[in-house]
C-alpha cells in the first residue's frame, strides 16, 4: 500500500503566532481610530459650547437706549457692531480655551438675535496614515434676548 503524499497532514506550526500578530495590529489600529474620533467629537463639543456662550454674550449686548415700547411689548434693536464687540470681549476673557479659536462671524441678522460662527483646527492625538493629522472644525450658534 502506497501513501499519497498530499494526504499527509501539513505542518501548521507558527500559524497561530501569525494570526495573533495580525489581530493585534488590527486591534491597535481600531483603538487609534476610536481615540482620534472621540478626540474630534470632544473638540467639536468644546467649540460649540464656546460658541453658545459667546452668542449669549452677544445677544445681551444691547443698551437701554435701543429698547422701545411697541404696544404692550418691549422691542429692542440689537446692533451687529455691539454683538461683535461683546463676542470679542467674551472670547478674550475665555482665555486659554479660546487661544486657538478664530471668530469667523458675529452679527445680528434680525436685530433680536446674535449669530456667532467660530473656527478651530483639530489635531490628531496620534498621527497615523489612517487618521488625518488636522481637521478644520467650524460651528455656528444663535442666541436671542427675550423680554417677559
Amino acid at each position: 500500500m502506497t501513501r499519497d503524499p498530499s494526504a499527509e497532514p501539513r505542518d501548521e506550526r507558527g500559524s497561530t503566532l501569525l494570526i495573533t500578530i495580525l489581530l493585534s495590529a488590527l486591534a491597535i489600529l481600531i483603538v487609534l481610530v476610536v481615540v482620534s474620533a472621540s478626540s474630534l467629537y470632544l473638540e467639536r463639543k468644546r467649540l460649540f459650547t464656546l460658541a453658545d456662550s459667546a452668542a449669549l454674550a452677544g445677544a445681551e449686548a444691547w443698551s437701554l437706549d435701543s429698547v422701545a415700547l411697541d404696544g404692550d411689548a418691549l422691542d429692542l434693536d440689537l446692533q451687529s457692531e455691539a454683538v461683535r464687540a461683546a463676542v470679542a470681549e467674551y472670547l478674550g476673557d475665555a482665555g486659554s480655551s479660546a487661544e486657538t479659536v478664530a471668530l469667523v462671524e458675529a452679527t445680528s441678522r434680525d436685530g433680536r438675535s446674535a449669530t456667532v460662527t467660530l473656527r478651530s483646527v483639530w489635531h490628531a492625538p496620534i498621527s497615523t496614515d489612517l487618521v488625518p493629522v488636522t481637521v478644520p472644525v467650524e460651528v455656528t450658534s444663535t442666541a436671542r434676548s427675550v423680554f417677559h
